[in-house]
């Protein structure tokens, strides 16, 4: 029977295991996938811990991990237009990415373009889509300013390459140890933690146009202020408090098509995944105590199949 990845209960990582679980059979409107890879993600281990997003309910257990795949269509669900079986693609999954096979809705899900890999594929359905829906959101002209906090993560790296390219100046938080590297994406780098409103009005003494929360808590509190027009402050992951302090969620438009513009910034070489660790799937939990303990850089990707 296929593997998966799985939490058989809410809390800590002893929870997880490795089960057989019965190849699932596609819905109408949803495509059987054959895995190739599976981005992971902080919100993968925070649901395990019984996080549940805004207006959803947790899953039964058990919960598959992961919420992006890439991979090769086995069977086509009713309904289905536009997909055809042993075509290459990639999106967010309904059964969970760790896994041999998974099941995706088709209306969000992409073909995958030749050029890009499936490990790349994979690092783009949340984290590349986030980012290109949070830069939309803003919809600043170019000149202006964009504080990033978090840029060295997943979301943060797409963010940065893609204001970069519509001529934004990009401030982005990160661990010291991300400096090099977040500077390398054309951002000016600032340590986050106390003193952080300080030194981000020290790097842009002209001021902040908008603010691109990507971490929350006390980075989020200490920025919030410096942002005029309320309506350019957005986090993609504290909604109830940046909604309190008069900013906005990012909106999440988790469509195909925003998909296909993702694939596309990669193809055309403005956007780079960033993938800078693979697990094989007997590794997930190496995988994802990488992204749990903080100190990921870029995407971390598990390769399922060859």
């Amino acid at each position: 029977m296929p593997k998966a990845y799985v939490y058989t209960r809410f809390g800590g990582p002893e929870g997880e295991a490795f089960v057989d679980l019965p190849k699932p059979a596609p819905g109408p409107g949803e495509l059987l996938v054959a895995v190739r890879a599976a981005g992971v993600n902080p919100v993968d281990w925070k649901l395990r811990t019984g996080y549940t997003r805004p207006g959803s309910t947790p899953k039964p257990l058990p919960t598959v991990f992961g919420s992006e795949a890439s991979g090769v269509v086995e069977r086509v669900g009713e309904g289905v237009r536009g997909f055809a079986v042993g075509d290459a693609v990639f999106g967010s999954t309904l059964t969970g990415g760790y896994a041999e096979y998974s099941l995706l809705p088709a209306a969000i899900t992409a073909h995958k373009p030749a050029a890009v890999s499936f490990t790349d594929a994979a690092a783009l359905p949340v984290a590349g889509a986030t980012a290109y829906d949070g830069i939309q959101q803003l919809a600043l002209p170019a000149g202006s300013t964009l504080l990033i906090t978090g840029a060295g993560g997943g979301v943060g790296v797409a963010a940065t390459q893609i204001a970069t390219a519509v001529g934004l100046r990009v401030i982005g938080t990160a661990s010291a140890g991300k400096k090099d590297f977040v500077e390398s994406l054309g951002a000016v780098h600032v340590p986050p933690g106390p003193g952080l409103q300080e030194r981000v009005r020290a790097a842009a003494p002209e001021g902040v146009d908008a603010v691109f929360d990507l971490v929350g808590g006390a980075d989020l509190e200490a920025v919030a202020g410096l942002v005029p027009d309320l309506t350019k402050l957005i986090s993609a992951g504290a909604k109830p408090r940046v909604v309190e302090l008069g900013g906005a969620a990012v909106v999440r438009l988790r469509t195909a098509a925003v998909l296909d513009q993702v694939a596309a910034l990669v193809v055309s070489g403005t956007l780079r995944p960033y993938v800078t660790r693979t697990f094989p799937l007997a590794e997930a939990a190496r995988a994802l105590r990488t992204v749990e303990d903080g100190h990921a850089l870029g995407k971390i990707v598990i390769e399922v199949a060859p």
